[in-house]
């Protein structure tokens, strides 16, 4: 797919990655971006960038009804990313319920629902491809990010499964998996960063070259070649 002409909608645009994902497409041709998340402020602030082109859209991913009314908001949309997730820190012996099932909520039932909301109307406009962030914690967890990994190894899953019907819709389907990105989500993990920026450009790369996994930050892509080659020594590193 080419992101030049395309009409995109991306959830969780209000900042880091998302935010990043909607400048990139704009700079990459894009006719217009929906730019969805729950910070008004902030998305009418990003579309100010660009006005004409990037469209705000308040948007709560765990909202059911508002999300099955984005195929009578944004009728055009041929390209859909699924960014927004939350991420709660806790070991799996005693991180909260309520705190996994929000992981859950956000990061695997969101996109869910954005998808079977959308996948009708991207067809109709004869194709396109849909893009779900996951996290390369989907691969192999971490104990401290045993919520938040579960619900993108799940996500994960699911987009495995949800891939062939797509195509049979003439949707391309790419799961991305990121490593440690600078965004204010993962201040807390001290480990080295890549920018929103560069992640978001090898991201719509992927989606043009046609990658059904993609790995847009050296880390990832550096875990991902090692888990493809012993996926059991990933796991065990990201355990120690």
């Amino acid at each position: 797919m080419q992101i030049t002409q395309s009409v995109a909608l991306v959830t969780g645009a209000n900042r880091g990655i998302g935010r990043a994902l909607v400048e990139a497409l704009v700079a990459g041709g894009a006719t217009k971006v929906y730019a969805a998340g729950r910070d008004r402020t902030a998305l009418d602030a990003l579309a100010a960038s660009a006005p004409g082109r990037i469209v705000p859209l308040t948007l709560d991913v765990t909202d059911a009804d508002a999300v099955a009314r984005l195929a009578s908001i944004a009728p055009d949309v041929n390209l859909l990313i699924n960014n927004a997730g939350v991420l709660d820190f806790g070991s799996p012996l005693d991180m909260p319920i309520a705190a996994i099932e929000r992981n859950f909520a956000v990061n695997f039932y969101g996109p869910i629902r954005t998808t079977r909301a959308l996948a009708p109307v991207i067809a109709g406009n004869g194709g396109g491809a849909v893009v779900n962030i996951a996290s390369i914690v989907s691969l192999a967890s971490m104990p401290s990010l045993s919520g938040y990994a579960a619900s993108k190894a799940a996500l994960w899953s699911f987009g495995q499964a949800l891939r062939a019907e797509l195509a049979a819709k003439a949707i391309a389907f790419h799961s991305v998996f990121p490593g440690p990105v600078d965004t204010d989500m993962a201040a807390e993990i001290p480990m080295q960063k890549t920018s929103p920026a560069e992640v978001a450009r090898a991201i719509l790369a992927g989606v043009v070259e046609g990658r059904e996994d993609i790995f847009p930050d050296p880390m990832s892509a550096s875990v991902g070649a090692a888990w493809a080659q012993d996926h059991k020594a990933v796991e065990k590193q990201f355990a120690a």
